[in-house]
């Protein structure tokens, strides 16, 4: 069965049922239809956050696929088996994916978040939230430099970008403005997609309404004619924007195939912006349950490290253990074997390719300090010579792992991974951060490069090193940061895989994303508006006669 069949042929229970599970109580919910709601931020008022935290990472993404948000759900419905009152703490798709190639956000097989059609299409209507108040910011600077309004901003130096969730490469670069006076100002600006925008980092990084505001006000938009910067504030639109926002805030709650609550809420990238879902969610989760199963996108030199130093570190979480989501397939993929052949069983090229899983596990356990589980997500092709190997290798490191079924055996395929992580809470965390804010943002880029990807070198554009100079210059040095970067690889170049033994980082572009609270540094060939592939997902996807949606996953 496909996963939306899996997922039609399931019997929800009435949000209601999960909401009050939780102690939750009608007032403090409003529901999205029987089987959707948005819990309201003032739910968090006077509750200690007294859950255990859980980050569920990946070794470097392949085509092979390693199912990081799958062995989420799986583990949470796991430990739910077991008796923990266990809450899921998960991003929200975008459509960009959804209609792309790399599919949507709810896991897959038997262990998913459902409705999953609802979630991987609209929901309730977040992400396109988060794309009205960002271009109604952009209409807005616009219109402030038509009018000759005040605080001047200087033509040419509007930084802010226009975004749509949706793949459009066409949208990358675009001239606005064409046509005469009446309409505008001639410029040139480009589309980020929404997931990588700052309003979506400003929404997920917000603790509340109050601090919402501030951070859109504090969005940087251009420049006046003595250089400074001119700020959504100072133009007068983080009000409205803020308005757009007021539903989009409060956390979603959805529920598993097995009814496992979930907080749905966010959705970053992790290659661009920051990753993870929003504080606001985590926090709840964490208020009302005992374990909480949330993820960080790619592998763990994207998603994890930005999980740790910029989220946890604003948002004042400290994780208590990692699971390490690992397959066969990727292995042999890191190891060198192409696509069509991942069927056969290949030990060596698993052997070259552990060194990609070996460093994501000296970083989690070496520079940030977590007890670490390493999950081997099954896939039917996997020979019992592969998983041997890898299990035994693993054993012979010290390091916990556990075999997961999930895709085909729910909660069942999970028992395992989900007693290793409870032994795993109950060791010490002598979790740490990769940098201090205190070190100098070139530095901080340096640290993250050499230690957490294994670069020899760090090499910064003229460009960039300028903006570096300045943003310190203008007060902003003690902001974390945030690399983009390839997903597929620890260098900038997606090609090179496993885990190469000398390599350099180019940093080509510095943008300061001041509302979020970083500052982005963007190396190699990184978009942040993706492109569609040559045979796009969306080719696949139809609705019959009855409104049942078909091809989706």
């Amino acid at each position: 069965m496909t996963d939306i069949e899996i997922a039609n042929a399931a019997q929800p229970l009435p949000i209601g049922r999960i909401a009050s599970g939780l102690g939750l109580t009608e007032e403090q919910y409003e529901t999205y239809g029987r089987y959707k709601a948005k819990v309201r931020l003032e739910t968090l008022q006077g509750r200690p956050l007294h859950g255990k935290l859980v980050l569920v990472t990946a070794i470097s993404p392949t085509p092979a696929g390693e199912g990081k948000t799958t062995v989420s759900v799986g583990l949470g419905d796991a430990l739910t088996a077991l008796g923990t009152k266990a809450v899921l703490a998960l991003r929200e798709p975008s459509l960009g994916p959804v209609f792309g190639i790399k599919g949507g956000a709810a896991g897959g097989g038997y262990a998913q978040v459902i409705p999953m059609e609802d979630i991987n299409l609209h929901f309730t209507g977040d992400l396109h939230a988060i794309t009205a108040a960002n271009n109604l910011l952009s209409a807005m600077v616009d219109n402030h430099i038509k009018q000759g309004l005040a605080p001047a901003i200087r033509p040419g130096t509007v930084t802010f970008r226009r975004c749509l969730d949706m793949n459009d490469r066409q949208l990358r670069q675009v001239v606005t403005g064409l046509g005469g006076k009446a309409n505008g100002v001639p410029a040139e600006s480009g589309f980020d997609i929404t997931a990588a925008s700052e309003v979506m980092a400003v929404l997920c990084l917000a603790k509340d309404l109050s601090d919402l505001k501030t951070r859109l006000s504090r969005i940087v938009v251009g420049e006046n004619a003595e250089g400074g910067f001119v700020t959504a504030g100072d133009i007068g639109a983080a009000g409205a924007m803020a308005v757009l926002l007021k539903d989009a805030i409060h956390p979603n709650l959805v529920q598993t195939l097995e009814h496992t609550p979930c907080f749905m809420h966010g959705g970053p990238f992790a290659n661009i912006a920051h990753g993870c879902n929003s504080v606001a969610a985590t926090r709840m989760a964490l208020a009302l349950g005992d374990v909480v199963v949330t993820e960080a996108g790619f592998g763990a030199d994207l998603g994890a490290e930005k999980f740790f130093d910029i989220k946890c570190r604003q948002a004042g979480l400290r994780p208590d253990c990692a699971v390490l989501v690992a397959t066969c397939r990727a292995l042999k993929m890191h190891g060198g074997v192409d696509k069509p052949d991942l069927d056969q069983e290949n030990v060596p090229a698993m052997t070259r390719g552990f060194s990609n899983l070996e460093k994501h596990l000296e970083n989690l356990r070496g520079f940030f300090g977590l007890p670490v589980v390493v999950a081997i997500n099954r896939f039917p092709g996997d020979t019992e010579g592969e998983l041997g190997w890898l299990t035994e290798k693993l054993a012979a490191m010290g390091v916990p792992a556990a075999l997961c079924d999930v895709h085909q055996k729910g909660s069942k395929g999970g028992i395992a991974l989900a007693q290793k992580v409870l032994d795993a809470l109950r060791q010490p965390a002598h979790f740490d951060f990769a940098y201090g804010l205190e070190d100098p943002l070139g530095e901080k880029i340096e640290t993250v490069a050499r230690r957490i990807y294994g670069a020899t070198k760090v090499t910064f554009s003229p460009e960039a090193l300028r903006t570096l100079q300045r943003l310190t210059r203008l007060g902003y040095g003690s902001l974390p940061i945030c690399i983009a970067k390839t997903q597929y690889s620890f260098t900038d170049d997606p090609k090179r895989m496993g885990w190469p033994e000398s390599f350099e980082i180019t940093v080509r572009q510095v943008r300061l994303s001041a509302g979020a609270g970083f500052v982005v540094a963007l190396t190699g060939d990184m978009m942040t508006m993706p492109g569609l592939p040559k045979r796009p997902a969306a080719l696949s996807i139809d609705m019959d006669e009855h409104g049942r949606i078909q091809g989706l996953f």
